[in-house]
């Protein structure tokens, strides 16, 4: 059987391991994703619709519930991963987070995207540029 003072121990230790976690943040962006923007007013008109996005994340350790706002940041930072994957360039939550899920709607709206060049492609020193006349 344990004794007090190593119980006491080793709920320090847990304590300090708990009062670590709201700092994690356990979902990183791809470079990709920093490309995806956010609806947050919901406007995607003009925009071609791309597919759905399911995504979840650990919302409780143990008893511990993780703080929502870092639970929505890193729904959102999922859903923008896997938009760019698509690929979609713009993302609009359909629903609110809940028991650590989220539904989003990811979209095709024409923002600026870089493209990898082919290799067959005319690189700069091919490209010729002709003066505009004046009328």
């Amino acid at each position: 059987m344990m004794n007090t003072p190593i119980r006491l121990a080793a709920l320090v230790a847990v304590a300090a391991t708990l009062g670590q976690l709201p700092a994690c943040t356990w979902v990183k962006p791809t470079i990709s994703a920093e490309n995806v923007r956010v609806a947050y007013d919901g406007n995607v008109s003009g925009c071609r619709d791309a597919g759905a996005i399911s995504v979840s994340v650990t919302d409780k350790v143990a008893f511990y519930h993780r703080p929502a706002l870092k639970v929505r940041d890193e729904l959102e930072t999922l859903a923008r991963n896997q938009a760019a994957g698509i690929p979609a360039d713009t993302i609009k939550p359909t629903d609110e987070p809940r028991d650590g899920a989220q539904n989003f709607e990811a979209y095709v709206c024409g923002g600026v995207r870089m493209k990898q060049r082919d290799a067959s492609a005319p690189g700069k020193d091919d490209v010729q540029t002709f003066p505009v006349k004046d009328h």
